[in-house]
């Protein structure tokens, strides 16, 4: 017998449809990607766990097919509402959470506004605050961002097609997993091509405000404020967001659980499924004693 898959839109609180997918019955666990990110990014995870969990994910606002209409709303709290709405629409009281890398942020604005959904976290390669400052072990994305910004609005067709030529070719995603954001001798390259394909589609009006959102966003008073069991993933590897980030997101959280990955880049799900399938199952279960 096969594992039950269901598919469906629910209306947010502005008209937006968030796209979602259910697998599998039992206690519910919501998977959130990172900023311009896909589904795709937890394929390993939702194999595993649909066995015996439902596991929920959804594409976040503006991404893929939760199309927004409107830009305006593109923030961090409108996606803990699209959460919102999307849990009452299926019924969740409450769910486990698994948040990637910008995922961490919409987990702690989602807990700060709705905390009774939740019964456990679990950040992987996640943060609190601004990683953008000594990413890839330099101090310019920040300028360069804002410098694409400003001439984004002068020219936004240019600039969208630049950025998709650039994003989706093969020098692009070498490039990336040498960086650190994979794992390039274990990730499956096809991840990482679908990846690249996946960003690129993603227009510079939704990922410009999310990104700045993603440098101004703090989330240190929230993280103090979580009681519910928290673990937290880290990749020894991880060149976008250095392992300091995550272990600060740690601290922060009373009682929380870090764990480091050997070798783990800035995507540890994909370049050790298995191992990090173990350790969230492993955290996940504790949960119910």
């Amino acid at each position: 017998m096969g594992i039950a898959k269901s598919t469906g839109t629910v209306k947010s609180f502005d008209g937006t449809e968030i796209y979602y997918e259910t697998h599998g019955t039992g206690e519910p666990i919501v998977f959130i990607y990172g900023l311009a990110c896909l589904m795709n990014h937890w394929h390993f995870q939702v194999d595993y766990f649909s066995q015996k969990y439902q596991v929920i994910t959804f594409d976040i606002r503006g991404h893929h097919k939760s199309v927004s209409k409107d830009f305006k709303n593109i923030n961090l709290e409108s996606v803990a509402k699209d959460i919102e709405a999307l849990l009452v629409e299926l019924k969740v009281k409450k769910a486990h959470f698994v948040g990637h890398s910008f995922g961490a942020q919409i987990i702690l604005k989602t807990y700060d506004l709705f905390p009774q959904f939740f019964k456990s976290i679990s950040f992987i390669n996640g943060f609190a605050s601004n990683p953008i400052k000594g990413m890839f072990g330099f101090d310019v994305i920040e300028p360069f961002f804002y410098f694409v910004k400003a001439q984004f609005e002068k020219a936004p067709i240019t600039w969208n097609m630049l950025w998709k030529n650039a994003i989706n070719n093969p020098v692009s995603m070498y490039l990336s997993a040498m960086a650190g954001g994979f794992n390039w001798k274990l990730t499956q390259f096809k991840d990482i091509e679908v990846y690249a394909k996946g960003v690129s589609l993603i227009p510079l009006e939704v990922f410009i405000p999310y990104f700045e959102d993603l440098m101004t966003f703090e989330g240190a008073e929230v993280a103090r404020k979580i009681s519910v069991p928290t673990m937290v993933i880290s990749g020894e590897k991880d060149s976008v967001t250095p392992k300091k980030f995550q272990s600060e997101l740690s601290d922060l959280i009373k009682n929380s659980l870090f764990f480091e990955a050997p070798y783990g880049s800035h995507c540890t799900q994909l370049d050790f499924p298995d191992y990090i399938n173990l350790k969230l199952e492993s955290f996940i279960e504790k949960t119910h004693t």
